[in-house]
């Protein structure tokens, strides 16, 4: 069986590659050497991120990732492990041998994997980015049969496994679903406000928000764009210096004083403020994103200045839970996203600070490596049962994907936390997580733990000296009590909402 298979692959070769020796199809050529060292790729992966789509930059994250894994796999791993001679009518062998060279083996395909790879990881994202990748990948796996250095079976084997690299990618990265968090009934009225009378709008000028292009490709700022879209509503701007809760407070007074509705514009450190006051004051909240993230405006739906305007046009609003943090002396923080002690906030940083170079996902192990490497577990006392932590995580809602990575929410109601900690008191518990998140086997692993619970005692926070609060570090308290709010805040939402 495996001579007649060889037989068959080297017959293709032939009627294939023979077609170059009688000058047809030279483009094959040049997109074979456009290809070389994933060029082709990555230029388009680079184009898909300039974008502001967040869909082509999902995208082009995992088929930049899936390349480089692929890539590795097949010309170092098989390669190395198979050592087939490339076919007879490539030259190439023939030369390294005069040169006293080494001769690169000829399975699997690196190109092919390569292509198959970047088509396959698109199409987990888009299947339109990836219908439109697919027939440039499959040329370029049959440019290599055609310049001769590669057998049909090569390139079987290549694609096979560029295409299950990729596939892999989902055990790490789990695809992001289109469908915004799950959220409650309205728990106060909010009124319809077609010009936007009636709304009270605190824009925070110093969000980490950029420029805005209109329908008509005009560039414009946010004030601008507001204005556009609702321009009877109320707008009061914060300057670097001013008192952003002072305004908040302001914009509420007259919100409740008409009847209508708070606005916050900015991004999640604003929104957390704005969120605090609205449901003191039983104000429904519109969120307008306006900074470098909007984890909780993504998340809800409003991912765009419109989508929260049509809302607000249109009078329709869901409630959200809110989650809390309260001291041992009875001071309270509210957080709409996540709480974390331990190496959390520093991971989440870093990662950050390397994901445009690297991607999401090869960023966050390179973060784990850094951050584990100068970091040390603390003890605290969870629930009266004294443990030893590398990290505690608390999200309001639901949480995905598993493991201490996760990116976004599937509900932002329903009265749990999303409580995820990293135990620190195993032997080698630095290396077994670290072993864990390479292999994707964190959920199985004895130093991670997950649960949804209501609330959560930490007490002897001793050596914790901060804790972080939707993204923002303050000081720790000796004891602490995490619980929820359910559906305290209403929030204006598009009645079909979704993620782009």
């Amino acid at each position: 069986m495996r001579k007649a298979l060889n037989d068959l692959d080297a017959r293709l070769f032939v009627k294939v590659a023979s077609r170059r020796l009688r000058g047809t199809d030279p483009w094959l050529s040049r997109l074979t050497r456009a290809a070389d060292h994933g060029k082709l790729w990555m230029g388009g992966a680079a184009l898909l991120g300039a974008t502001r789509n967040r869909t082509a930059r999902r995208a082009a994250l995992r088929a930049s990732g899936s390349l480089l894994l692929a890539s590795a796999l097949a010309n170092i791993a098989a390669k190395g492990l198979t050592r087939r001679p490339r076919p007879a009518l490539d030259p190439v062998p023939v030369v390294r041998r005069l040169l006293k060279q080494p001769v690169t083996s000829s399975f699997p395909s690196g190109h092919s994997a390569s292509a198959a790879a970047f088509a396959t990881a698109l199409a987990i994202e888009s299947p339109l980015l990836g219908a439109i990748a697919a027939p440039v990948a499959a040329a370029v796996m049959a440019s290599r049969v055609y310049v001769g250095v590669h057998y049909p079976g090569d390139v079987l084997a290549g694609a096979a496994l560029g295409a299950g690299t990729a596939a892999l990618t989902l055990r790490w990265w789990p695809r992001r679903s289109d469908r915004p968090a799950d959220t409650s009934a309205p728990a106060v009225p909010a009124p319809a406000l077609p010009t936007g009378a009636g709304l009270h709008i605190v824009v925070n000028g110093a969000s980490g928000s950029t420029p805005l292009t209109t329908p008509d490709s005009r560039r414009c700022s946010v004030e601008e764009e507001l204005r556009r879209e609702l321009p009877d509503a109320d707008l009061l701007m914060c300057a670097d210096g001013d008192d952003l809760a002072a305004l908040l407070e302001r914009a509420a007074a007259l919100a409740a004083q008409s009847g209508g509705a708070l606005g916050i514009c900015g991004g999640d450190g604003s929104v957390n403020l704005a969120a605090s006051v609205a449901a003191r004051e039983h104000l429904p909240l519109a969120v307008f994103p306006g900074g470098t993230l909007n984890h909780f405006a993504v998340d809800l739906g409003t991912h765009s200045l419109r989508s929260t305007a049509d809302a607000v046009r249109a009078g329709t609003a869901r409630a959200v839970d809110i989650a809390l943090a309260t001291g041992d002396h009875g001071q309270r923080r509210m957080f709409l996203n996540t709480f974390s002690i331990g190496i959390y906030p520093d991971l989440v940083r870093t990662r950050e600070h390397l994901e445009d170079r690297l991607g999401k996902w090869p960023a966050l192990a390179v973060a784990l490596v850094r951050v584990l490497a100068r970091a040390e577990p603390v003890r605290v006392t969870v629930s009266g049962v004294p443990r030893t932590l590398w990290m505690l995580f608390a999200g309001n809602g639901t949480y995905d994907p598993p493991g201490f990575a996760p990116t976004h929410r599937t509900s932002l109601d329903g009265g749990r936390l999303d409580i995820r900690a990293v135990d620190g008191s195993h032997p080698f518990a630095r290396t077994r997580l670290l072993l864990a998140f390479l292999t994707g086997t964190l959920a199985t692993s004895r130093v991670y733990r997950e649960a949804r619970l209501s609330a959560l005692d930490l007490t002897d926070l001793h050596e914790v000296r901060h804790l972080a609060v939707d993204g923002e570090a303050v000081p720790a308290p000796d004891r602490l009590r995490l619980s929820k709010a359910t559906a305290a805040l209403t929030v204006y939402r598009p009645e079909h909402p979704a993620i782009p």
